[in-house]
């Protein structure tokens, strides 16, 4: 294992319609060196599409996803309920929910979906970008 300062994922995704919110994210991972590269999709439909091809092609699947709950076409519940259908098993994927909602009831849902590693209320911050990565 690499020391913390050290240790980077090669991969992650955010999914995510708001073009700040994106931004914000892309500055603070950038910042902490979370990642050599990064997946952006701006809907679950979009996000779904985008990692079924990954898979069919059998190319590497981001390790840690940042998923939005509420957004147009495909929202983060249906994005869950349709990606973990058929997970890829050879693949570890650790899914944070990143959302605006403090309902205490999408956080007890959150638990339900065993991909679902947090729950974290919007903004991200630097330092807990760096404790995902120590987590990791």
């Amino acid at each position: 294992m690499y020391f913390l300062s050290m240790k980077k994922i090669k991969l992650a995704c955010i999914i995510e319609d708001n073009p700040a919110n994106i931004f914000w994210m892309e500055e603070i991972i950038e910042e902490v060196g979370f990642c050599e590269e990064l997946l952006i999709f701006y809907n679950g439909k979009e996000a779904l599409d985008g990692l079924n091809e990954i898979i069919s092609k059998d190319d590497k699947l981001p390790g840690v996803i940042f998923l939005d709950l509420n957004m147009p076409v495909m929202d983060g519940w249906e994005f869950l309920d349709e990606f973990t259908k058929k997970p890829p098993a050879s693949t570890p994927i650790i899914i944070y929910i990143v959302t605006s909602s403090i309902n205490p009831a999408d956080l007890i849902k959150a638990r339900n979906y065993e991909l679902v590693t947090n729950y974290i209320v919007k903004p991200v911050t630097v330092e807990r970008l760096k404790e995902i990565l120590h987590e990791i």
